[in-house]
């Protein structure tokens, strides 16, 4: 089949399906904005080889499917014009609306917008589409539909961009569409991600299910009559079918509790889907008399829905056949929103305006933009991953209000979550009738109540380490910000000046006149004060400001440094050294040179030598304890030497990492992931499990310092870190 008739084919099954899922939808227009795209992307192809077009396309399909209006089909077929051709804002909103040209940019990345790392990049791009998302929720279901057809197409990208997109999927917007009850499109995702991040356990997975069916099939078919037999004959109107599990929900498993494939047992699932709620729990018992509950599977969640509007009744069974397999029970409307979530109310309820902007529900999103307005990318997505990926832990008020918190919340935490001066002003915390103290780990359906004095000081600064959601963070901030400017400068310029010592510099280093204006300017601070009243209420952390400025300090010390080899080289001809794997040693030639084992230094740590007995030189960091010991001992001053790296990156160095994090599923695969994703060498991995705590030892190889920072804030980003640092002494 030639590429127009393969185009020609796609609109046609578009058309298809957007007059089955939305027969009121204006085909004029929406054929108007096919022709516009078709034109403007021309000839440009995908990877396959195929014309450009047939994604925007499938994209729409998708959206088709979901039942959304026409305004988000045409932005669908519109959605890559701004981005990948000359195509501008101004032209797709003459020509379509605003709507759709807002929408469509919305979706567009800042493509045109120089960043320092790829990191930053995405996260600068995720904050722009969820601003974007907070004005009209339809952006980010475009945006789901297009990463949908992508990930479904991934096969023709090069391995390394598998491995990028499957993670990013994974870690954004597997979560969101879930945040969003999207769960038919969350489940594909997340079973097209593993493919690309763990291809053998899936291909294990994939041909375990399929033996499994073929063995199960008679028991499926028997299950599914029996409860559909029994059902009709009281009178209960229903629709009963079975399904296996997906793949990454077996992965997990097996992964969180290393367990073979054939040692799975709870594969199967049935839903039972009837007309009204009085049913749902009609055939619940129906479910508990046929088969044998197992206690602690059953889950209530239409008297208590999720966050994202999912309802429907669990419960766990065990059938003569000694299989256990799942029950989900739920009512249509149900069904319908837990499987195309935010997008059931186009799809399936009348009157809802197309922005739906308006909904309490999603005031998550801008809750957390509004938090986030001044931090910078890598904390916003820190806080992204703590707000609305984390798990959750649902808590009533006394009035029997749903609060919804990050897993591992404190009552400070629901206070700040109920209104800030009730954080502010809070001094006992009650939790199921019992005074408990602020650093209380919440559970599911726990009471929580606060009480309040006007006499309370306000928060304290304690309780930054305390909170878990952004959210209650930021307000606390925001109090010290407001409240103790004085206290805030004292306690900032402390710390800052104490972060300083630790990295051997001093105030008067940075306050010199061809120095002090730079660092401003890099901090984007107007005094210094300012910044140390924004340390001081945490907003601004003292190691990231001394990281900032070092690269303003290191070449003011290469300025000095050259003064003074000029002023040298006018007394004495200078020893010029011969680099030694990587180093180059003061005053010494062909040397024997050994990287400390106590600190592993990379290119672009600062780093001393020392001259060993019999073993060369050994080559320590400056924040090493043992470095930072023996250098003011004054009968080893004569040994310690000045070594430089050399200008080089193709030599690879060992360094050594230990991370502490809560014990959870997946948690050492996320680790596994980062480094893979940024195609660094892991020599060894130890880890071992102890009071809810995963501790583990990583050996990695790296090129230079940066190359290990970016290791670090990727791992300092995974779920559940809490402690991560290099090897040192």
């Amino acid at each position: 089949m030639d590429d127009s008739s393969t185009v020609i084919e796609m609109f046609e099954d578009l058309e298809q399906t957007i007059i089955e899922n939305n027969p009121s939808a204006d085909m004029e227009r929406i054929c108007g904005a096919y022709e516009y795209a078709r034109a403007a992307h021309g000839e440009q192809r995908r990877k396959d080889g195929s014309l450009y077009i047939t994604h925007p396309l499938a994209t729409a399909k998708i959206i088709a499917e979901m039942g959304l209006d026409e305004e988000s089909i045409m932005a669908g077929l519109l959605h890559d014009v701004i981005e990948d051709t000359g195509v501008t804002h101004e032209e797709v909103a003459k020509r379509f609306g605003s709507d759709v040209a807002e929408i469509v940019e919305g979706v567009t990345k800042l493509s045109r917008i120089p960043f320092s790392s790829k990191e930053e990049e995405q996260m600068e791009n995720l904050r722009k589409m969820l601003l974007a998302m907070a004005k009209d929720i339809r952006v980010i279901l475009i945006k789901i539909a297009d990463r949908l057809h992508n990930m479904r197409t991934m096969e023709y990208q090069s391995a390394e961009k598998q491995r990028e997109k499957a993670l990013e999927t994974m870690e954004i917007y597997a979560p969101l569409a879930h945040r969003l009850g999207m769960q038919k499109i969350k489940w594909e995702l997340e079973d097209l991600s593993i493919l690309y991040l763990d291809p053998i356990a899936y291909a294990e997975i994939e041909a375990g299910l399929n033996k499994r069916m073929a063995d199960n099939a008679e028991f499926f078919e028997n299950i599914q009559k029996r409860i559909t037999a029994r059902l009709r004959e009281n009178g209960i109107g229903c629709m009963v079918y079975g399904r296996i599990k997906h793949i990454y929900s077996i992965y997990r498993k097996m992964y969180t509790q290393n367990k073979e494939f054939s040692e799975v047992m709870d594969l199967f699932a049935f839903r039972v889907i009837v007309s009204d709620i009085a049913d749902c729990y009609n055939v619940l018992g129906h479910i508990h008399d046929m088969f044998k509950p197992i206690p602690g599977h059953f889950k209530d969640y239409i008297g208590t829905p999720k966050p994202n509007g999912y309802q429907s009744l669990h419960t766990t069974v065990i059938g003569g056949e000694g299989i256990p397999f799942e029950v989900q029970i739920r009512t249509w409307e149900m069904h319908h929103t837990a499987e195309y979530g935010i997008a059931a109310h186009w799809k399936y309820k009348e009157g809802i305006t197309g922005k739906f902007s308006g909904e309490e529900k999603f005031t998550w999103v801008r809750r957390l933009l509004e938090s986030q307005q001044d931090s910078d990318a890598q904390d916003f997505f820190q806080a992204l991953r703590t707000d609305m990926f984390s798990d959750e832990v649902f808590v009533f008020t006394p009035r029997g209000d749903v609060v919804n918190l990050p897993a591992g919340s404190t009552p400070i935490d629901f206070a700040y979550n109920i209104h800030s001066e009730i954080g502010n002003h809070m001094n006992c915390a009650i939790v199921n009738g019992r005074i408990v103290p602020f650093t209380h780990i919440l559970q599911n359906g726990d009471i929580v109540e606060v009480q309040t004095s006007k006499a309370a000081k306000g928060p304290s600064r304690d309780w930054l380490n305390i909170v878990k959601s952004s959210e209650a963070r930021n307000k606390i901030r925001q109090w010290f910000k407001k409240e103790r400017r004085e206290e805030n400068i004292a306690h900032g310029r402390s710390a800052f000046e104490a972060e300083m010592r630790r990295e051997f510099t001093t105030l008067p280093d940075i306050t010199k006149e061809d120095v002090l204006p730079r660092i401003l300017k890099k901090l984007a601070f107007p005094t210094l004060d300012e910044m140390y009243a924004a340390i001081g209420y945490g907003g601004l952390s003292a190691q990231k400001a001394v990281n900032r400025i070092k690269d303003e300090l290191r070449t003011a010390e290469k300025a000095r440094k050259k003064d003074e080899a000029d002023q040298d080289q006018v007394i004495h001809l200078v020893h010029r050294s011969k680099p030694i794997h990587g180093v180059m040693v003061e005053g010494l030639d062909n040397c024997l040179v050994k990287f400390a084992r106590c600190c592993t230094p990379v290119p672009g740590d600062e780093v001393a030598g020392f001259i060993t007995r019999g073993y060369g030189v050994s080559v320590h960091r400056k924040d090493c304890p043992n470095y930072i010991k023996a250098v003011t001992d004054p009968r080893e001053a004569g040994r310690w030497v000045r070594v430089n790296w050399a200008n080089s990156d193709s030599d690879v160095y060992q360094t050594g990492l230990y991370i502490v994090a809560r014990e959870r599923s997946g948690v050492v695969m996320d680790i596994v992931t980062v480094l893979s994703s940024l195609k660094i060498k892991l020599v060894n991995f130890t880890s071992k499990n102890a009071d809810g705590a995963i501790r583990a030892s990583l050996t990695l190889e790296v090129r230079t310092k940066n190359e290990l920072d970016a290791a670090l804030a990727r791992l300092a980003a995974i779920s559940g870190v809490t402690e991560l640092s290099r090897n040192a002494g």
